[in-house]
Parts: structure tokens; sequence; C-alpha cells
């Protein structure tokens, strides 16, 4: 019995660590480190049924695209009032260019939005993950420290920048230190309507 033990433990401590889920939190506190200086909101898209995208996918056409249901404009509709309610006012929301992103950003209201291809998925080409993350932090690292900003984006981009493993319509408060560093100060997460 004792082999099996230690045979167990080697195991356990050679398997890579793997992205937690994050633990969403609500309340006063997570809009305070919202209001901070240096800090910014990224969020995973709301609710878009599936995983990935079908093999015939093409960028600018959203018929080939996974995209979100009913549901999920509901939810971006709510997390943005989430945002109002709680009189954070939004500069800028920079989103992915897939159509799930920009129709979450758009149906948020929050501010105009821009694409910023940094934030495109990398789930069917991982061979970009650290260049694109890369982008995204060098972004975040010179983005003035009082601009309100607002990312939208994947759940593989927030883990390769966060190590959280975010549910869809999860929001992030990250503060963003000058060399790029991201530490999250917090997360919520509004449920898209049943």
């Amino acid at each position: 019995m004792p082999r099996l033990v230690v045979l167990l433990a080697l195991v356990l401590l050679t398997v890579p660590a793997l992205p937690v889920p994050s633990q969403a939190q609500e309340g006063g506190d997570v809009w305070a480190a919202l209001e901070a200086p240096g800090t910014v909101a990224i969020m995973r898209h709301a609710l878009a049924p599936g995983t990935g995208d079908p093999s015939h996918f093409k960028l600018g056409d959203c018929s080939t695209q996974r995209d979100l249901n009913a549901a999920g404009r509901a939810q971006a509709r709510r997390i943005g009032q989430a945002f109002r309610d709680n009189g954070i006012e939004v500069d800028r929301v920079l989103t992915s260019q897939w159509c799930r992103c920009r129709h979450t950003a758009q149906e948020l209201g929050l501010a105009s939005v821009e694409d910023f291809p940094a934030l495109n998925s990398f789930f069917q080409n991982r061979a970009t993950r650290d260049a694109q993350t890369a982008a995204v932090r060098d972004f975040l690292a010179t983005a003035p420290d009082d601009a309100k900003l607002v990312l939208v984006t994947h759940q593989v981009n927030i883990t390769a920048l966060t190590d959280v493993f975010p549910s869809s319509g999860e929001v992030l408060v990250v503060e963003v230190a000058d060399d790029g560093t991201v530490d999250v100060r917090g997360s919520f997460l509004i449920r898209a309507p049943r």
C-alpha cells in the first residue's frame, strides 16, 4: 500500500497544473477595484452555445461562426447595465473580431466598439498564442492609468493572460503594472437568463 501512495504522489507531481476555474464575486469590492487607476475589465464573450468554430469559419461572415443566442445577447445587455448601475463610465471597448465577441461588445452599450486583433481567438491555432498575449500585455502596459477600458475576448486568451478559466460573460478586473504584469483583483458573473 505505501508504494501505491508514493506512486500516486509522483504522478500528481508530474502532471502539469491546469488553469483553475475562476471564483466569480459580485459586490462593491469588484466595482471599487474597477474604479482604481490602472485597472481594466477583461471579459469572455457572452453565452454562445457550442465550442470552437465550424470548419467553414470565415472571419467576416457571422453565418459561418458560433455566435450569441438570445440568452447571450440578454446576458451582455445585463452586464452593460451593471456597469451603468455601478457608475462605471467606460472610455473604450476593444474586441476580438469574432462575431460572438463583437456582438457582446455592442450589446454592452458602454462605448463605441473597436476591433483589436490581438484579442482574436487562437483556440484552433495555438502558434499565435504568445505573440497575441504579448501584444495585449504591451497595449495594457502603455494604456493611460485613468482610461476605463473593457476588452472582450475568448477563454483561451484570458487564460493565457491571467491563468483564470472564465465562464461565458465573466468579467475579470485586472490591475496592470508598467511591465505588463497582470494581477486579477476580482471578477463578477451575471449569468445568461434561462
